[in-house]
């Protein structure tokens, strides 16, 4: 059986965590700031387990974590 290829767009938007659950940047972080409440740019720092069904998606896209 061939080798299973990694989508590319999910090698630099996710990581598995040691136990395997995927971590993730929350979006709208990106630009037009100034519009965004300091309660929400203060909230998106940093990065996030994203939810057990999302991540059964995005595991599919990397089948070699």
């Amino acid at each position: 059986m061939p080798k299973l290829k990694t989508k590319s767009s999910t090698k630099s938007r996710f990581r598995l965590t040691a136990s395997g659950k995927v971590r993730m940047q929350p979006a709208k972080k990106s630009h037009y700031l100034m519009r965004k409440s300091k309660k929400m740019k203060r909230q998106h720092r940093g990065t996030e387990i994203m939810s057990k069904a999302d991540s059964r998606i995005v595991r599919r896209f990397m089948p070699y974590g």
